[in-house]
């Protein structure tokens, strides 16, 4: 860690991006810098950002690949232990005025979320969730690697204090994912967490992201609001959820006073935990289905026996994790929705989300407008929405605002 904390090394501007950083845009591409000036070091390496006069701009780590550097700070400060140490007390401080501003709800009725979220909370690279007594670590990128028994360090004395006896390391994507103990244990079965007093399922060791998708706490509400208030007005809505994983956005459905809900998604353990979380929070049980089949297979026999629904919400996986696959994504969105909206009743609701961050509000939009003229619909967006408040995002990045949600009405 010492040569990591030197700060001897110094890269140079090429482009003129000193505006972009300035404004918190927190990652500089390797193809901006001057390599003539001075090569990169290695990740992990701390390195001093000169604008292209040659001036102090920002400091942050060396990383491998096409981004070049990352941003950690635009005063000239040190980048040590201490500086790590502020911003993840600062992440947590926010977190608790969240809590006291109302905006995730009360700490008895929610139990779990996003405690640092990388560049959101000046630390890039770093994500830790909560999940009442566990939390669940990940690093991301080369150059956070260099680090992360420091910061590992630092989180958990951070998270013990707040009373978390089980931290978890998640390391690896895909095939390679491992999920370790590096304090407390691995939950032998999945966990039950709170969500603004509704009980959802989530498997820790073997679930997506760390467990559950908390970005969508808020979206999982609005339903929730949303069914409660067709039901208030005398309506019996009935609810498909696409792509459903493990429930939340069914449960948040039935909580609300659906008379039919049915999740859809091919991974047969996490429908279980849907159907088991259902139960859980006292709902009827024959008013859930699973359907564990290809989402695409499924709206196809829906739309060939005429069955229409009043909400229907698609939460796909990423189509666009990589640039070069952008244009595919696009494809991809507009067959979701020209498959999906004729499922629709007149008058019904449609809430689209994208969490492909190479995809952003104006392009996912698009998507929808192609997909309403196809299949000739019309929608009203009702409102657009994004991640919850525990997911910041600096004011210029744009990229970081990977979850995009609209919320329509359609009409025929």
């Amino acid at each position: 860690m010492g040569g990591a904390r030197a700060a001897g090394a110094r890269v140079k501007l090429a482009k003129a991006l000193e505006r972009a950083v300035g404004r918190g845009h927190p990652w500089i591409f390797r193809d901006a810098l001057d390599l003539e000036f001075g090569a990169l070091p290695e990740p992990g390496t701390v390195v001093t950002v000169l604008d292209r006069n040659g001036r102090f701009l920002a400091r942050g780590l060396a990383e491998a690949g096409p981004i070049g550097v990352r941003v950690f700070t635009t005063r000239d400060r040190p980048l040590d232990a201490t500086l790590i140490a502020e911003r993840i007390e600062a992440a947590f401080s926010l977190r608790e005025a969240l809590f006291s501003l109302g905006s995730l709800g009360s700490p008895g009725d929610t139990d779990s979320l996003r405690m640092v979220h990388g560049e959101g909370d000046r630390l890039p690279g770093v994500v830790c969730d909560r999940y009442g007594e566990y939390a669940v670590l990940r690093c991301d990128g080369t150059a956070i690697e260099r680090w992360r028994p420091r910061v590992e360090g630092l989180l958990i004395d951070a998270l013990r204090a707040r009373g978390v006896v089980n931290v978890l390391r998640r390391s690896g994507r895909g095939e390679h994912k491992r999920v370790e103990a590096i304090v407390g244990e691995l939950p032998r079965e999945p966990i039950t967490l709170r969500e603004h007093g509704m009980l959802l399922h989530a498997d820790l060791v073997r679930g997506q992201k760390t467990g559950m998708f908390l970005d969508h706490r808020p979206n999982r509400l609005r339903v929730r609001e949303l069914v409660a208030g067709l039901v208030a007005t005398g309506g019996a809505p009935t609810v498909a959820n696409l792509y459903g994983y493990t429930g939340g956005f069914s449960i948040a459905a039935g909580l609300g006073g659906a008379r039919e809900v049915v999740t859809v998604d091919v991974a047969a353990p996490a429908l279980a935990l849907a159907s088991s979380a259902w139960v859980a929070n006292g709902l009827p049980e024959g008013a859930h289905h699973v359907a564990p089949v290809d989402v695409e297979r499924w709206l196809a026999e829906r739309r060939d026996r005429g069955r229409r629904f009043d909400l229907v919400v698609a939460d796909p996986p990423s189509f666009a994790p990589r640039k070069e696959v952008r244009d595919r994504a696009l494809s991809a969105y507009r067959a979701l929705h020209a498959g999906a909206l004729p499922t629709v009743c007149d008058g019904g609701y449609y809430l689209a989300a994208s969490c492909s961050s190479q995809v952003d509000r104006a392009a996912f939009e698009e998507t929808l407008v192609k997909a309403a003229r196809a299949v000739r619909v019309d929608l009203q967006v009702l409102e657009r929405g994004g991640a919850g408040m525990d997911h910041p995002v600096p004011l210029g990045f744009t990229e970081g605002e990977y979850l995009v949600v609209t919320l329509c009405r359609v009409h025929r």
